[in-house]
């Protein structure tokens, strides 16, 4: 008995102690910047792992996957990452994306660091998630991780610039390519245009991904997003492959700044080209109808008595008909809309 009673008693205790703690950590998990951190964390996890895992799939068998595959996965990857937390942070899951979002105004800047926080250590986490799960990549390189070579694995990881490409077509390939995805994106979301139906945003975005990798993807292994490629590069850093990563053709700094510049470029052609062509639709107050039933009150015509006599007739500000001024009405029910 004594002994159940301290059981019981404990247990108590314990539940006091973790209630408070229950408390306080929903309380931060309801933070603005807590909820748009962990959207952005978990939706760029989750397209990470579905894209890092096709590209292991083409590199390390040859029967199990292909440059379509690995479209594909990076396609429905976004997709489900859209899915993830659309309506929580956006799912940006792309540092260009959340750039051009602060630079348009259309986000503050304080946001800025963390979405990159949370798409980085998602980007992080679903390389190593892959390493973990494609192991023979040991097998596969011979016990070498390499860089270049017929053997080399760093590929499976992030872009790294081919032989017959020159390092600024490589990044001018990089700037366009990002270019049309922000684009494309603004076109697919802009209610005022002719955006993709209520609830297939995702599957169109992720349609547009494939495309992309489709028809423009075979110069640079189009990176078009410094979270797809700077995290997953800096694992293969500290993973084995070394300093490597960053020194082949002095490649890694294009794929953080070239998509950058394009997709704020592609931004402003929106903006300039299609949303300025726009017509404005005037905004109808939605109380308008307290206007329908004013009306000016119409007066009687009051004249005074006839006079008795022919004489004219001299009227004293005592008898002159008195007359109410209705105030004028400001009917503005139609708003211009800017």
């Amino acid at each position: 008995m004594a002994q159940s009673d301290r059981k019981r008693r404990s247990t108590h205790n314990s539940k006091m102690v973790s209630s408070p703690m229950v408390t306080r950590m929903q309380a931060i998990m309801q933070k603005e910047m807590v909820r748009e951190f962990l959207g952005e964390f978990m939706s760029t996890y989750v397209m990470m792992v579905f894209g890092l895992g096709s590209v292991a799939h083409m590199v390390l068998g040859d029967k199990f996957g292909s440059y379509l595959s690995v479209n594909l996965g990076f396609g429905f990857g976004v997709t489900m990452g859209v899915h993830m937390a659309g309506n929580i942070s956006g799912a940006h899951m792309n540092a260009a994306i959340t750039f051009t979002s602060c630079a348009l105004g259309r986000m503050s800047w304080k946001k800025f660091p963390v979405y990159i926080l949370g798409q980085f250590l998602g980007s992080f986490l679903a390389s190593a998630t892959i390493y973990c799960l494609f192991y023979s990549i040991i097998q596969f390189s011979g016990g070498h991780l390499t860089v270049t070579g017929p053997t080399a694995t760093a590929g499976i990881f992030a872009t790294y610039l081919p032989e017959y490409m020159t390092l600024w077509r490589g990044f001018l390939d990089e700037v366009l390519v990002t270019g049309m995805l922000q684009l494309c994106l603004l076109a697919i979301t802009d209610k005022e245009n002719n955006p993709a139906l209520q609830g297939t945003q995702a599957l169109v975005i992720g349609i547009l991904i494939v495309v992309i990798g489709l028809s423009l993807g075979m110069n640079t292994g189009y990176a078009i997003n410094p979270s797809r490629d700077l995290p997953p590069r800096f694992f293969t850093f500290i993973a084995g492959w070394g300093v490597q990563v960053f020194r082949a053709r002095d490649w890694w700094w294009v794929p953080v700044v070239a998509p950058l510049l394009g997709a704020y470029l592609g931004a402003i052609v929106y903006v300039v080209f299609v949303g300025s062509t726009i017509a404005q639709r005037p905004q109808v107050l939605e109380d308008s109808t307290i206007y329908e039933d004013r009306r000016v009150p119409v007066l009687p015509k009051t004249m005074p008595d006839p006079p008795t006599t022919l004489s004219p007739v001299s009227v004293s500000p005592s008898n002159r008909p008195s007359v109410r001024t209705v105030p004028p009405l400001s009917d503005p029910i139609h708003l211009e809309h800017f």
